[in-house]
């Protein structure tokens, strides 16, 4: 589809390399500044989709950017500007190769473990007697090590990211004690919405000063689960599935179309219609998320729209 942004190949004044991520485009800049384009891929189990989503990159910087506004009290972050509405510019970090993954519900992935008969995620003693979308005592911290393009990211405990000196212990703590403050944040941002955050991840790194800071996107439909609040404990004691807002329900069509990443499994195939339906629900994500209305920005070139954008913020 020619109204979304699949790949990049920018070269702006001041430019030293570009790293291609899953979903983000981040190129280094020089004075120290990183510029990160969302573009439209779609990635479930660890896999790019062969279609873009139309408006996708422009959801998700958006949401993130508001979200790092909304927590920056309690945690510092990368972000300067936002020049374009597929573009976030901030402060260039050293990466922590782990995401931590934090899990208020029983749900997604800790649901598949669960029923698999697991009761130890991550380290992590998860409590007998419990079904699939029921609340944590209190949440856990599951995380998981960073995973190049085309590979998968792998749980990990705390103790073995400490023993093989992923992350410091001091380091970790601080990264413990982020994620925890943040998705207390989050999970107050979503109860006004009418939301549960059920999950999500947060990503940090390290400035050059040696300062601990939030990464990435944060809150959004991809690093997310949410689920609408209104309902939920009658769904839960009718044993009836969760009305969410996540990108679960891209995950769900592709297990019914018989892939989940494995090896082997062909992706199948995304009709333009079905494409239009899942730029839809991102919407819908958006505006639930955000409480505000989106507003399409023009895709008629975007390529040259965020050039453009980003030179004149340059200057």
């Amino acid at each position: 589809m020619s109204n979304t942004i699949i790949a990049t190949d920018f070269n702006f004044p001041g430019q030293r390399s570009v790293y291609h991520g899953k979903v983000r485009e981040v190129y280094t800049l020089e004075n120290n500044k990183l510029l990160m384009v969302a573009t439209d891929r779609l990635s479930a189990f660890d896999v790019v989709m062969p279609k873009g989503i139309p408006y996708k990159g422009q959801i998700l910087n958006q949401i993130a950017t508001k979200m790092m506004r909304d927590t920056e009290d309690l945690v510092p972050n990368w972000l300067i500007a936002t020049p374009d509405p597929n573009v976030a510019i901030g402060e260039a970090c050293e990466p922590f190769k782990v995401e931590m993954v934090i899990r208020g519900y029983m749900s997604g992935h800790a649901a598949r473990e669960y029923k698999a008969g697991k009761r130890m995620l991550c380290g992590v003693v998860m409590p007998e007697g419990m079904k699939e979308n029921d609340k944590f005592p209190q949440p856990i911290i599951t995380p998981a090590t960073k995973a190049e393009m085309g590979d998968h990211d792998e749980d990990i405990s705390r103790e073995d990211i400490l023993r093989r000196g992923i992350v410091s212990e001091a380091d970790y703590l601080q990264l413990e004690d982020y994620t925890r403050k943040l998705f207390q944040r989050g999970s107050e941002i979503a109860a006004k919405r009418g939301l549960i955050l059920v999950d999500t991840k947060y990503e940090f790194g390290k400035t050059k000063d040696g300062k601990v800071v939030l990464i990435d996107e944060i809150h959004t439909p991809d690093s997310s689960r949410y689920f609408y609040n209104e309902g939920y404990e009658i769904r839960q004691k009718n044993n009836e599935p969760q009305k969410q807002l996540s990108k679960e329900f891209v995950r769900q069509w592709l297990i019914q179309n018989g892939f989940q990443g494995l090896e082997g499994q062909k992706v199948p195939t995304m009709s333009d219609e079905y494409v239009e339906t899942v730029s839809e629900r991102y919407i819908e994500l958006y505006e639930n998320i955000t409480g505000e209305k989106f507003v399409k920005a023009d895709v008629l070139n975007i390529h040259e729209r965020i050039e453009k954008n980003v030179l004149n913020y340059l200057k």
